[in-house]
Order: C-alpha cells, then structure tokens, then sequence
C-alpha cells in the first residue's frame, strides 16, 4: 500500500469519527423505535400468558386445546429458527462475533424472526428477558443503515456496535449501560471512535424509548437508603452468595444447551413450552424476564420457603427455556435470580436484627453480583444498578458485592456466558452466508500495556501473515510507521490485510496486542 493510498485512509479515519455521530443518531432512532415495538409485543405476550394459565386454572378442560396449541407453535418456532439460526438464543453473542470475527447476519431475517418468533413464545411466558434481541434488533437496524451510508467495514463495524449500544438503551432506559456495554463487553476495550457511535446512538434511542415509556427508571425502586456501615462485612457474604449462583446459572444455562443439542431440533421448542406450563400454572410468578419478582424481592411479599422455591424455580426455568435455543435473553432472568438470592439473604438477616429498609439494597447488590459473575462484565452490571434503580448512593455497596461475585466466579473456573456461547456459534458455522469477509479490511487495534507487541518495534513483531500496519494513532497524533516504529501502551493500530481472511487476521493481532 503505497503513502499516497496511505495518506487517503488516515484523512478518511479523522473524519470517521464526525460520520458516526450523525449516523449514530439515525441508527439510535431506528433501534429505539425497533426496540420500543419489540417490548410493547412481548410485554403484551407476558400478561396474556398470565392470564392464559390463569384461565386453564379456572377451567382444566382447557388443557388439552392449549398443549394442541403446543405442538402448533412449537413447529412454526421450529421453523423459524431454521430459517434464521442466528436468530435464536440471546443475540448478544451473535453481535460480538460480527463485529469481532467478521461473522455476517441478514438483517431483514434476523429482525423477522425476532419479532415472530419473540412474540410467539411470550405468550407462553417462557422465562427469557428482552435485553439479548433487543441489542441483536438495534445491531440489526444498524446494519440495514451501515449498508447504505457505511463506506468502510471498520466504520460499519462501529455502527453496529453502535446499534448494540442503542438496543440496550431502549430496552432498560440506560443509556450509560448501553455506551459501556458495547466498550467492556462486545469489544472489550476503549475506542474513542466506538465511543462516539455508541454514545449518540444510545442517548437518541433513550429518547425515543422514554417518550413511549416514561422518565421512570425500570424496576421503579422504592427509596433505597444508605447500607449502614456495620452492615458492610455482610457484603463479602453476600457477593460469595451472588456469585455462586451466577456461576450456577452459567452452568445450566450452558449444560441444558448440550442436553437439548442431543434431541431432534423440531423437539427442543415443544420441551420448554410445556415446561412452561406446570410453572404457569402453580408459580406464574416466574413467567417472563422476572420483573415482577424482582419487586416480590424487594418488597419481602414472600417468607422463606417460597423465595427458596422461587428462586429454585426461575433458575431451572430460565436453563430450560433459554437451552432449547428459543429467541430470548437472559438479562432479566440473571438479575431476577440475584434478587432472589439478595431478598433471601436479607430476611435471612432480618431474623437476628437487620433493619427491613436494608432488603432493598441487599436486592441491588446481589443483582449486580450474579449479573457480575455471569457475564463478566462488572462495571456495565454496577452501572446497570444505578440506571435501572435510579439512585447511585449504593454504588460502593453494589460495587463490592459485583467484584467479589465476579472473583468467586474466576475462583470457579467460570467462563463468561456469552464468550462460550460465541464460541459454539463459531464452532458451528455451516452457512456460506454466515461465513466472514475474505478481504479488503481495515481493523483499528489498541495494544494493552503487557501485551506482546509492548515496547517492541514493528520490524520485530510477528505480525499476522497478510496484515499491514498503515497508522498509529498516539495521543491527538497519527503517523505512518516504519520498521524503527515502537510500540507503546495506548497506541491504536490500524492495519490492513489483502490476503488473509478477516476473523485470522482480527484474532491473530488481539494475541499480540492483548495481555495475556
């Protein structure tokens, strides 16, 4: 590549970041009308599963008209999984892998499916959150308008990053979640460019979202008051309680995925709807994301045997339904879980003297916690708390519980949920459609300071075969390197490959710009 060409893509990346402010804001209008449809269906679907086993409780009779009604839906979400298979799960690996590994989506069938097949199994009220497709919905709208604005596939990368970032925000009213999500999460590092996609996507799509839904945070929290101080020590507890049952969720929802893999593919959906049955007959509580149990937590409408058995429940529900590979996240359910377990401790507690106003921030705390443990991803978990409760005065408290759930994890062994699930993903790779691009890719790196490529110049480095280095960005400067260039800490490599294959060369430079 020689400097004049060079020359053209630096002066191309310093204008990257004002194309993706403006398009940001579009793609933050698109995802947060998307997102805002997608949740008014599926809480449509959840209340009329309430009142659909409230009916079959009334009237037994009808029991053998809803398990025909079973098997009816359970083919069509067959089929439709078959027709999209990127489509089902939570959605939120998919995006990584996109945007990572240079996977492909079609858009139109994703955002099809979603919609369908989301809706159909709402009104079974299976336990899966909207969060997941929400930000698969938003990637998916980023990416029909990436098709037509994005000039690069570095800039139509940021902009489905961008459309995450915007899914996440409509579907919880946080923005601030949404921005560091897409930062700690999908991409797992800071980039200022992603930055600013993510923020002006996110704070449009929170508009949107709040002009249909109201200003009010989403679990509407009572008053949470400050944690005494004495109460502290109680935390270390707590975050070992939290992160034990996140590690336990991980480990069915992974393990009930491998059992499900051995049966036909037409059975996997017919199983989590009539799982869903006796526990919409007996415990409608656990129907859905779990919202409502979060306040059932809260709030101690429940004595201890039946928040045991409730959380027993949702836990195993939530493996069930999410294993069968039915559309669905587990956003929701996670933190439904951890406030169960929170909810639990606190009455626990209340017996030997803790004050009753103290629950709800025990709630919190091992919300983040279990959300901590799971996904690996504790400061977007503190950050969620604060948004969705509306109060930051227990930050230190959910900081805590979050971190000490997330070293219980690592403890154990515990991979993050949406890393393996990637991997499966990949693993399984049939489709010629969903295979990544083979050339012309530009790819923006940060080096971590410990990382191979650390301290070492250019000519040194075994670079990925077919990889070119044509920028460093340092700083507020970006200059073309040579052979003598060092590499330091913070750096941003952009590098362009005409030979190998995206997802090699993309995985290749994360090894060496990475700390291991």
């Amino acid at each position: 590549m020689n400097r004049t060409r060079v020359g053209k893509v630096l002066n191309n990346l310093n204008k990257l970041k004002w194309d993706v402010t403006y398009k940001g804001i579009l793609i933050g209008i698109a995802a947060g009308i998307l997102v805002v449809l997608y949740r008014l269906g599926i809480e449509f679907g959840t209340e009329t599963a309430v009142g659909a086993y409230a009916a079959l409780r009334a009237k037994p009779i009808l029991l053998l008209p809803w398990v025909a009604l079973i098997a009816a839906a359970s083919v069509a979400l067959y089929w439709l999984i078959r027709w999209e298979p990127y489509a089902k799960g939570s959605g939120i690996p998919q995006v990584e892998g996109i945007v990572l590994f240079g996977m492909k989506m079609r858009w139109y069938t994703i955002l099809a499916v979603r919609f369908l097949a989301g809706l159909i199994s709402s009104f079974f009220g299976v336990s899966l959150g909207r969060e997941g497709p929400s930000i698969q919905i938003g990637a998916a709208g980023a990416q029909a308008i990436a098709g037509k604005l994005g000039k690069t596939k570095l800039e139509k990368n940021y902009l489905i990053t961008a459309g995450a970032s915007a899914g996440l925000s409509a579907a919880f009213n946080a923005p601030l979640s949404g921005i560091l999500f897409s930062l700690e999460e999908v991409h797992r590092t800071f980039s200022p460019n992603i930055l600013i996609a993510a923020t002006s996507a996110a704070l449009t799509a929170d508009v949107v979202s709040k002009y249909f839904f109201g200003l009010k945070p989403v679990l509407s929290y009572s008053a949470i008051p400050q944690l005494p101080i004495r109460f502290y020590p109680l935390l270390i507890v707590l975050g070992v309680l939290s992160g034990l049952v996140g590690a336990a969720m991980n480990k069915g929802l992974l393990g009930l995925g491998t059992l499900y893999e051995k049966l036909p593919a037409v059975l996997r959906p017919a199983i989590a709807l009539l799982i869903a049955l006796p526990c919409g007959l007996f415990l409608p509580q656990v129907l859905g994301g779990g919202q409502g149990l979060i306040k059932l937590s809260e709030n101690a409408q429940a004595g201890l045997v039946m928040m045991g058995l409730f959380l027993t429940v949702k836990l195993v529900f939530t493996c069930t339904s999410f294993g069968s590979g039915l559309p669905g996240g587990i956003f929701m359910p996670i933190l439904s879980v951890g406030a169960l377990t929170g909810g639990l401790f606190g009455q626990l507690l209340m017996g030997v003297g803790l004050p009753a106003d103290c629950l709800p921030a025990f709630c919190v705390c091992a919300m983040a916690g279990a959300m901590a443990s799971s996904v690996k991803a504790p400061v977007t978990s503190i950050l969620l708390m604060a948004e969705m409760t509306g109060s930051l005065i227990h930050l230190l408290p959910v900081a805590t519980v979050a971190f000490i759930a997330l070293l219980t994890s690592d403890l154990l062994g515990v991979s993050p949920i949406y890393e393996v699930l990637l991997e499966r993903i990949r693993g399984n790779q049939e489709d010629k459609q969903h295979k990544p691009a083979r050339r012309n890719t530009l790819v923006e790196m940060p080096v971590e300071m410990g990382s191979p490529v650390d301290g070492q110049l250019v000519r040194d480095i075994p670079w990925p075969d077919g990889a070119l280095i044509i920028a460093i960005h340092r700083g507020d400067k970006e200059f073309i390197p040579n052979g003598n260039t060092q590499i330091l800490p913070g750096d941003y490599l952009v590098a362009a490959s005409s030979k190998q294959r995206f997802e090699q060369m993309n995985q290749g430079l994360m090894k060496l710009c990475r700390t291991p």
